[in-house]
């Protein structure tokens, strides 16, 4: 059997490292150059910083088995509580939490690296798929490096760009298309600010729990293991959906938005040395939180005629790493029992 993966984010690669033992022969399409899909790591001046999930949690006993059997060397705790904050910027600690709040040492893009290596598939980065539609009793995927035949289909990307790769295909993707396309999706600004001194907290990052504050995230990085020289500083700062929307433009930020995340930042951590980073970076996440989950009848018709979906649309509940991840593991495994 010969399945595409379209994507290969953790639920793209998940699912092929459950498919490495099977008849199943894999190839993963990957429009971006690097694969790990939000499990982003980027690097300046001896710094290591995760630009979209921060850490992935070990509330899945079949995620902490996988990610141990990738290898333990070089995975590492942040260290320190998640504590919350209010719309008045008030700092309270937050509810014990005895999970692990695993990154690599060279960043959480180490577990894509990982769990590529572990699938044993075959993985083209940088090809883009435009379009997935039915091809007698298969399906034709075809991306800007030309046209191939699988038995099967996995298409992993956020739900909005799955349903412009399944629009048009047939009356076998309409439907699965139109359920892709209505789930709402959140946009998230991360910026990156840096700081030649060491920002000391009795936490590890922050988190607004009345969702009512134009931040909803921040972080320090420095609580990671290897990923901040000593004597330095950087701060993870995540901007609340509404905010990001107001200032995402085509996935382009505005000029000065960074400044203004560094003011939000030293206004709630009351450190006026926090508005003045020496370097700061910047990523937008159009579709980073899906709001609703696709309808699960219409997902699990298209799974009978061999086109699945994997990923935080299809899940429910919080976006999250480790559902992402947990997804793709029980996806691969009805696709081995696919016949």
């Amino acid at each position: 059997m010969e399945l595409a993966v379209i994507g290969a984010g953790v639920s793209g690669l998940g699912a092929a490292v459950s498919l490495a033992d099977t008849d199943v022969d894999v190839t993963v399409y990957e429009r971006r150059a690097s694969v790990g899909g939000r499990a982003a790591t980027r690097r300046r001046e001896d710094c290591v910083y995760d630009v979209g999930a921060n850490y992935l949690t070990s509330g899945d006993e079949q995620v902490n088995s996988l990610v141990r059997a990738l290898g333990e060397d070089d995975l590492v705790d942040a260290d320190g509580p998640v504590w919350t904050f209010d719309s008045a910027g008030n700092v309270a600690p937050g509810e014990s939490d005895d999970d692990h709040k695993w990154t690599y040492r060279n960043g959480l893009s180490e577990l894509g690296e990982r769990l590529a290596e572990r699938a044993a598939a075959s993985v083209h980065t940088e090809t883009e798929v435009e379009r997935v539609a039915p091809d007698g009793d298969g399906w034709e995927v075809a991306h800007d490096g030309g046209r191939e035949r699988f038995d099967a289909a996995l298409l992993t990307p956020p739900a909005p760009v799955t349903a412009e790769i399944l629009a048009g295909g047939a009356a076998a993707t309409d439907a699965l298309a139109e359920a892709a396309a209505s789930v709402p999706y959140r946009p998230v600004l991360t910026a990156i600010l840096h700081y030649p001194f060491e920002i000391e907290r009795p936490y590890y990052a922050l988190v607004n729990d009345d969702k009512d504050h134009e931040l909803g995230w921040l972080a320090r990085e420095s609580a990671k293991p290897g990923h901040v020289p000593a004597g330095e500083s950087v701060l993870v700062a995540q901007m609340a959906p509404d905010w990001s929307a107001a200032h995402l433009d085509d996935g382009a930020v505005a000029s000065g938005t960074v400044d203004d995340v560094a003011d939000t930042v030293a206004t709630l951590l009351d450190d006026k040395r926090l508005a003045d980073p020496d370097w700061t970076d910047c990523v937008g996440w159009e579709h980073a939180l899906a709001d609703d989950t696709a309808d699960p009848m219409t997902v699990a018709h298209a799974a009978s005629e061999g086109l699945f979906v994997a990923g935080d649309w299809t899940v429910g509940g919080k976006s999250r790493l480790h559902t992402a991840l947990r997804g793709g593991l029980d996806v691969g495994a009805a696709i081995a029992d696919y016949r």
